[in-house]
């Protein structure tokens, strides 16, 4: 089956026009862009700043917002109708997926433009936020589909939510207890160590390792997500 930009599209407004109707899921889209006004407001350093808003503009966009549709879909029993329609699994999540990207990046964006944070080299970094933003997203379907309801989609994104906004404090105790140093390789810690590097004027040459590792959390994510989409499709 030949991949259809079409049926991604009609997928993409589909979910525009539901987001758009919930408002306790859309209205969440604004909380890291009003805490990255709040914090300049209050003096935070520009690259913190950043680093925790728009960690949690993954989090709380990519991941929270997007496992609430997926999770409303199976409520609604609407996504067993994608499942058994033309459409074909990779139409389906790049469709799903679509919306919460460009939301994502958008609030990325305006995050760090609010914190006041002028990045070296805004392509590496923009580059760097896509692969962020895309595992995310897919850590969000993951949950999603694992999720029953809405209600629980809701209360199984929290450690997510937690774990990767407050990483970098949780890696201040690695000297303490050295099993809480593998939180420096999560992805959103990885862009804040390459953000560091490019500003200090590395090149691309000292920072792609920090991409490829976002990367590889991105392609096992969607392995891992494709795998439990399938195996709902014969459930």
């Amino acid at each position: 089956m030949t991949f259809s930009w079409k049926r991604v599209n009609a997928i993409f407004q589909k979910d525009f026009k539901e987001f758009t109707r919930n408002i306790a899921v859309s209205m969440v889209i604004y909380l890291p862009v009003l805490m990255a006004a709040i914090f300049s407001r209050m003096g935070m350093d520009p690259i913190v700043n950043s680093n925790f808003t728009i960690g949690f503009a993954f989090t709380m966009v990519g991941s929270y917002v997007q496992c609430c549709l997926i999770a409303e879909e199976k409520e609604k029993n609407t996504l067993r109708g994608l499942m058994l329609s033309p459409a074909n699994t990779y139409e389906i999540l790049g469709g799903k997926s679509a919306l919460s990207f460009v939301l994502t990046m958008v609030v990325a964006v305006a995050s760090v433009m609010l914190a006041g944070y002028t990045p070296a080299n805004i392509p590496v970094l923009g580059l760097g936020l896509a692969l962020c933003a895309i595992f995310f997203i897919g850590l969000g379907t993951l949950l999603g589909l694992i999720a029953k309801s809405v209600m629980e989609s809701s209360v199984i994104v929290l450690p997510v939510i937690f774990l990767f906004s407050t990483g970098s404090g949780i890696l201040s105790f690695s000297e303490k207890y050295p099993i809480f140093s593998v939180i420096e390789y999560i992805p959103n810690l990885q862009l804040l160590e390459m953000a560091t590097k490019v500003d200090a004027g590395a090149g691309f040459g000292e920072i792609w390792s920090h991409l490829g590792i976002i990367a590889l959390w991105s392609v096992v994510i969607y392995i891992i997500t494709a795998v439990v989409y399938k195996k709902q499709m014969v459930d």
